[in-house]
């Protein structure tokens, strides 16, 4: 995990840009008790990086929480693979459809 600072550095933006992005559902960030977000730094890699905007909207939420749950839980519809697995594998059209399903 890293902090909206480490994520602003590693893809050369500011914090407000990921803070932004987060809120849009573009980014996975995860509230703490105390300020600011944790955020995982696989989602930065390009496939996850192209899907996670439409995987939010299919599920209609930008709750961080629920997007890592979602992503991190093995599926059925998957063969037992958890969404992450089956995007960085190059199923990102596969997953954001049962993400459709799942998010009506």
């Amino acid at each position: 995990m890293i902090s909206t600072d480490e994520a602003a550095q590693l893809v050369d933006t500011t914090r407000v840009t990921i803070n932004a992005w987060i809120a849009k559902g573009r980014a996975v960030g995860l509230t703490q008790t105390k300020r600011g977000f944790r955020m995982p730094r696989w989602q930065f890699e390009p496939s996850m990086w192209d899907a996670l905007p439409k995987l939010s909207t299919a599920l209609g939420t930008t709750e961080g929480w629920a997007l890592l749950s979602f992503l991190e839980s093995p599926h059925g519809a998957l063969d037992g693979r958890s969404p992450r697995q089956a995007i960085e594998q190059g199923q990102a059209d596969r997953v954001i459809e049962i993400a459709g399903h799942e998010g009506n």
